[in-house]
C-alpha cells in the first residue's frame, strides 16, 4: 500500500489543509504530552520551508458538538509555536467569516491552527456541507492525523474526496511500518498484547495468527485465556462472556503453529489502589478475593527466554494496572527489554497508549524502530481492515510504487 505523500507536489503559494492529530492531554491550560505534535513536525515544517500557506485542523476530545472551553485548541497553537519557533495563531472557531478572513491574509510559509473541528456536529457526521467549507480553503489536502484515519468524518474523508489528497510523512511512516509487519516480517516474528480487554483485541489476534510465531499475553485480557484454560482469576479483571473465543484462539494458534505464552506467576493484591497489600504467586491457585495486577518475575523471564531469537516484535498494551507505580514492573521490564533488543538489530514497532508511555518514561524512544501514534487505527489496520482516512488518499502510480522509497529522517519519535 503506497500513497502519494507531500513529496509528489509542489507547495510553493498553495493553501495546504493539514489534518493532524493534536488530541494530547492538557492540565491547568498546558500541554502535559507533546509527543503527538511533535510527531507532525516534519511534515509541517516541510510544507513551510516548501512555501506553502499551512491550515491546520485536529480534533480534541469529544465535545460532541458544542463548544467547550476546556476542549480549546490555543494551548495546543502555543506549544506548537514554540515547537516551530514562529507563532502559530489558533482561530475562534473552524468556520466563519474571521476565520475565513485570517486565511486569506495568510503569506507563504506561514501556518495557522482552526479552532476544535468537533466543536462542530456535523465533523463526525462526515456532513458533506461541512466537509465543502473546509475544502474551500485550501486546493490541496493532506492528513497526518493517523489515529483518525479509522473514522470516516468531514475532515478525514468528506474533505478528501474534494481536493487532491496526500499523506503526510507521519500517515507515510505508519503506513510503511505497519505494513512491513504484516506484509514482510523479520521471523521469527512474535506480538505481545496486553490491555484490559480480549473483546478489543479478538480481530486482531485472529488476523496475527497468520503472520506471526510467537503470541505473548498479559494485562486484564491474559485473565480470560487463564479462565480458557480452566484456571481461576479470583475478583481480576476479566470478560467471562468471551472465554469461548479465547478457547477458539488457542486451538486456533496450535493448529497454525503459533506458540503463546501466558503467565505462569502474577503478582495479586487484595484492592486495585495505590497502598494495598500484594503479593507474588503462582496461576494455578489463589485467594478467590484477590486480584492479578501485575506479571510476576518468573513470566518476565519466561517472556525474555521466548523473545531472545525472534527477529521481530509488536508490542500493543501493558501487562499490568500500568497508572499505579507498585503494579507497572512488569510494563517497564518489557520496555527495557525490547530497548535491548532494538539495540541488537531487532525490529520493535510499539503502539497502544500506555505502551509508548513505558517507553516514554524511561527514556527509551531512541532505538525503537517504530512508535505508532495510532491508537485505535492501529489496530484496525493490523486486523487487516481498510481505513478510510487512508482509502481515499491518492495511490503512488504503479511504475513509481515499485521504487524504494526514500527514507524520511523524521527528527522526532511517533
Amino acid at each position: 500500500m503506497e500513497k502519494q505523500t507531500i513529496r509528489d507536489f509542489d507547495p510553493a503559494g498553495k493553501r495546504v489543509f493539514v489534518r493532524v492529530d493534536f488530541n494530547v492531554p492538557l492540565a491547568d491550560g498546558k500541554v502535559t504530552d507533546d509527543s503527538r505534535i511533535r510527531a507532525a513536525l516534519p511534515t509541517i515544517t516541510t510544507l513551510l520551508s516548501g512555501g506553502a500557506r499551512v491550515i491546520l485542523a485536529s480534533h480534541l476530545g469529544r465535545p460532541d458538538g458544542k463548544v467547550q472551553d476546556g476542549l480549546r485548541l490555543r494551548p495546543i497553537g502555543e506549544r506548537l509555536s514554540q515547537l516551530l519557533r514562529r507563532n502559530v495563531p489558533v482561530t475562534g472557531d473552524a468556520l466563519g467569516v474571521g476565520t475565513q478572513d485570517a486565511v486569506k491574509r495568510m503569506r507563504n510559509g506561514e501556518a495557522i491552527l482552526l479552532e476544535n473541528l468537533r466543536f462542530h456536529a456535523e465533523e463526525e457526521k462526515n456532513d458533506p456541507v461541512f466537509a465543502q467549507q473546509l475544502a474551500e480553503y485550501a486546493e490541496v489536502f493532506v492528513n497526518d492525523a493517523f489515529g483518525t484515519a479509522h473514522r470516516a468524518h468531514a475532515s478525514t474523508v468528506g474533505i478528501a474526496q474534494l481536493l487532491p489528497a496526500y499523506a503526510g510523512l507521519l500517515m507515510e511512516r505508519e503506513i510503511a511500518a505497519l505494513s512491513s509487519l504484516l506484509e514482510r516480517p523479520k521471523r521469527p516474528f512474535a506480538a505481545i498484547l496486553g490491555g484490559a480487554k480480549v473483546s478489543d483485541k479478538i480481530g486482531v489476534i485472529e488476523h496475527l495468527l497468520t503472520k506471526i510465531d510467537l503470541l505473548v499475553l498479559g494485562g486484564g485480557m491474559a485473565n480470560t485465556f487463564l479462565l480458557a484454560q480452566g484456571k481461576s482469576v479470583g475478583k481480576s479483571l476479566a470478560e467471562h462472556d468471551r472465554v469461548d473465543d479465547a478457547r477458539r484462539i488457542l486451538v486456533a494458534a496450535e493448529k497454525a503453529g503459533v506458540q503463546v505464552l501466558l503467565p505462569v506467576d502474577v503478582v495479586i493484591a487484595k484492592e486495585v489502589t495505590r497502598g494495598t497489600e500484594y503479593k507474588t504467586v503462582g496461576t494455578e491457585k489463589f485467594p478467590a478475593s484477590w486480584h492479578i495486577v501485575d506479571l510476576g518475575e518468573a513470566s518476565r523471564t519466561a517472556i525474555e527466554v521466548a523473545l531472545a531469537d525472534v527477529k521481530t516484535v509488536l508490542w500493543n498494551g501493558p501487562v499490568g494496572v500500568f497508572e499505579i507505580p507498585s503494579f507497572a514492573h512488569g510494563t517497564r521490564a518489557i520496555a527495557r527489554f525490547l530497548d535491548d533488543r532494538a539495540e541488537h538489530g531487532v525490529t520493535v514497532v510499539v503502539g497502544g497508549g500506555d505502551s509508548v508511555a513505558a517507553i516514554e518514561q524511561q527514556g527509551l524512544t531512541e532505538r525503537m524502530t517504530h512508535i505508532s501514534t495510532g491508537g485505535g487505527a492501529s489496530l484496525e489496520f493490523l486486523e487487516g481492515r481498510e481505513l478510510p482516512g487512508i482509502a481515499v488518499l491518492l495511490d503512488k502510480p504503479k511504475a513509481a510504487s515499485a521504487a524504494k522509497p526514500k527514507k524520511v529522517r523524521a527528527g522526532a519519535n511517533a
